[in-house]
């Protein structure tokens, strides 16, 4: 198996991870579980409180779900937001990297030459890794929150645990950043190895070529054309009857 057999399929295994985690980063969003608080007012009845960027919902023992959207915009919390514009923004990049990926991959053969498919293949895996650190942040940041209130003796609130959608999101945000330094790492470096050492090659052969032309005209310099030669034969063959014909003594 030669190298780019194993580039291939390395390249399809990166990106069989990257959409994996793409599509996980992409369940969180719509996902009510972000937080999970459940609180039991009688032995009969208990409620379950959960929430997301977007609303918070309440669940009764008989299965019942209440979901109420954040009732205003500007007075939510600025972390709220960010997670928001991070997560889209992952989902966006996570797109990008997709589709420069199928251009540029080997088995695809879409893209052009071979350096320009590895500098292709090097953007989509810049755009899987910035999708994956812009989602583990959002993830991050979000629980950081909700465990800092949780263990705040201070915070008489209600406090909730971390639900089941940020797991998801960290493990697609692992496999985005899994795939996306492969890609990167594999496209970079054949992709600029190659540009340098073609580049040499062309600069030696111009090299060598502005040598061999500097070269012919020298000996061909030396060479009369041969319409020209009785030219030059008649001209100084009358020359040195010239100079043979002149006598001394003639002008004494």
């Amino acid at each position: 198996m030669n190298y780019r057999t194993v580039v291939m399929y390395t390249e399809i295994g990166s990106f069989v991870t990257c959409v994996v985690g793409w599509i996980l980063v992409c369940s969180t969003l719509p996902m009510e579980y972000w937080t999970f608080s459940e609180v039991a007012s009688t032995v009969i009845t208990t409620d379950h409180f959960h929430s997301n960027l977007w609303k918070d919902c309440t669940t009764d023992s008989t299965g019942m779900v209440d979901c109420k959207e954040f009732p205003t915009l500007l007075g939510l919390q600025p972390y709220i937001h960010l997670c928001r514009v991070l997560i889209i923004l992952s989902i966006l990049l996570g797109l990008f990297g997709a589709i420069l990926a199928l251009v540029g991959m080997k088995c695809t053969k879409l893209g052009g030459s071979e350096v320009a498919n590895a500098r292709v293949t090097f953007v989509a895996g810049i755009n899987y890794l910035t999708s994956g650190l812009c989602s583990i942040f959002a993830y991050s940041l979000y629980g950081y929150k909700v465990v800092v209130e949780f263990f705040d003796p201070n915070y008489y609130a209600q406090k909730f645990e971390l639900g089941a959608a940020l797991y998801f999101g960290w493990s697609g945000s692992v496999l985005l950043i899994t795939g996306g330094l492969i890609y990167s790492i594999f496209g970079g470096k054949e992709g600029f190895h190659l540009s340098s050492t073609t580049k040499e090659q062309l600069t030696y052969s111009a090299y060598d070529t502005r040598s061999s032309e500097a070269r012919v005209p020298n000996k061909q310099a030396t060479k009369h054309p041969s319409s020209l030669r009785p030219q030059i034969e008649s001209k100084t063959s009358g020359h040195n009857s010239r100079v043979k014909g002149y006598k001394k003594n003639d002008y004494v």
